[in-house]
């Protein structure tokens, strides 16, 4: 499944004991009705709170006889009216939408304006005071190719590998819209906000872009940027 949804309202991607608010849970729910089995669905990863998707994969195994087209009409006409199964299809017993993920694509928004825009306040950060894209675009040439992102990631556990791939940060501006793209194997805990966080901080002469390196190096959440706000991110593409 191609799935695209609007995460304002909800509490996330994972489905969560006793939480009714998660993407994967409404999916499973309708899903389970239509086909009258219990379904469990596979997900590329996990978005946090508020984070929405244009092209999320998903995946589940199925006995019913339902034709994805008849599939298609019924998620459409029962789910919610903020998560839409852009496209299903049959694949392989062994496809497994996270394993099986050679990259992904997030994309952050930031509107960097003195007045916010009413209509799409929902959907990016606006930041009044004017960001160095330059600045920002050199910081995020330290972050690209293969490093040990503890210090971008509120993830605790030891046991879990820091070590990922970005393979691009793209970060364009057209009027007063600045789009942050980041390209990577895989992403940590909070990663992709932790890294837009950052480089905003960049962007406002608190942080030097020299400074990205030894924060690497470091290995301490406190030395980068905060979290950027989750509400003005999308993930934007999965690659296969």
């Amino acid at each position: 499944m191609l799935i695209e949804y609007d995460g304002s309202k909800y509490k996330g991607w994972q489905k969560l004991a006793g939480e009714d608010l998660t993407i994967q849970g409404k999916l499973e729910n309708v899903l389970s009705i239509m086909t009258d089995e219990e379904i469990s669905v596979i997900g590329c990863g996990r978005t946090d709170a508020g984070v929405h998707a244009l092209n999320y994969t998903a995946n589940f195994h199925t006995n019913s006889n339902l034709s994805t087209e008849k599939m298609s009409e019924y998620l459409y006409k029962f789910l919610p009216e903020d998560i839409q199964v852009k496209s299903i299809k049959d694949c392989s017993e062994r496809f497994h939408a996270r394993y099986n993920a050679l990259s992904k694509t997030y994309l952050y928004i930031i509107n960097n304006n003195d007045k916010r825009n009413i209509f799409s306040r929902k959907y990016e950060y606006n930041i009044t005071e004017a960001l160095d894209i330059s600045k920002m675009i050199e910081a995020s040439e330290f972050l690209i190719g293969t490093h040990d992102f503890q210090s971008f990631t509120t993830l605790k556990s030891k046991k879990k590998s820091t070590v990922k791939t970005i393979y691009s940060i793209d970060i364009t501006k057209e009027n007063n819209i600045i789009d942050i793209q980041i390209k990577g194997n895989s992403f940590l805990w909070n990663m992709v906000r932790i890294i837009c966080g950052t480089l905003i901080e960049v962007g406002r002469c608190n942080i030097s872009p020299n400074d990205i390196e030894k924060i690497l190096k470091q290995q301490k959440r406190q030395e980068a940027g905060p979290n950027a706000p989750a509400h003005a991110l999308f993930l934007k593409e999965v690659e296969y």
